[in-house]
């Protein structure tokens, strides 16, 4: 009566290895710069055949979805709660330090899903998901600062996404440190005005 249910877990636990080497495999090609990996390209990375790949995703776009799930799943236990009460300068210096770090560590899967977002919806969720991320992040590092300023937190959030640190990082080329020292500026500027003329 016992041996069934045994089969059964380690046969559902060998799917689940499976199906996470094909999500790794996805992610690290995309890494490696292979913005759109075949699936063919996936399998034989994970290891696995054609048949299994497919037996566990309908289709390229399920498999993009579970991986930025993934990428999700990495951001949030990458995270790390800055305190609301540190002074303004320190907490927006930590902001913008882990800003900086979570973006670079995303970016890879970033640039692949702005590919397809445009005709995935679950990649669209999931960019929700992210802005959604960002936006808690801002409301729990600057609470007095925000407050109930709909439009600064719409202006933060903005300054705080991948649309904008691509723009420094890629279309503008500018190494990871002049782009965290652009993003504190803008930060800056919109929190603390006077703080801002205070250090041109």
């Amino acid at each position: 009566m016992t041996n069934p249910p045994t089969r059964v877990d380690g046969r559902t636990a060998r799917s689940e290895r499976t199906r996470n080497a094909i999500i790794d495999a996805h992610l690290q090609l995309i890494g490696e710069g292979d913005m759109r990996p075949t699936a063919d390209r996936v399998a034989k990375l994970a290891g696995v055949s054609l048949r299994a790949l497919w037996s566990h995703f309908a289709d390229m776009e399920a498999l993009m979805a579970a991986s930025g799930q993934r990428v999700l799943e990495q951001r949030d236990a990458s995270y790390r709660p800055i305190p609301a009460d540190l002074p303004l300068a320190d907490r927006i210096e930590a902001f913008c330090h882990q800003r900086a770090r979570l973006l670079e560590e995303i970016g890879p899967a970033a640039r692949a899903s702005a590919l397809k977002e445009p005709f995935s919806a679950g990649l669209q969720r999931y960019r929700k998901l992210h802005t959604s991320r960002v936006r808690d992040e801002l409301t729990s590092t600057f609470p007095a600062e925000i407050g109930s300023d709909e439009e600064l937190l719409n202006a933060l959030t903005a300054a705080s996404l991948w649309p904008t640190w691509a723009t420094w990082r890629d279309a503008m080329g500018l190494p990871v440190e002049s782009a965290r020292a652009a993003l504190a500026r803008m930060v800056t500027a919109l929190i603390n005005p006077a703080g801002a003329s205070a250090t041109r």
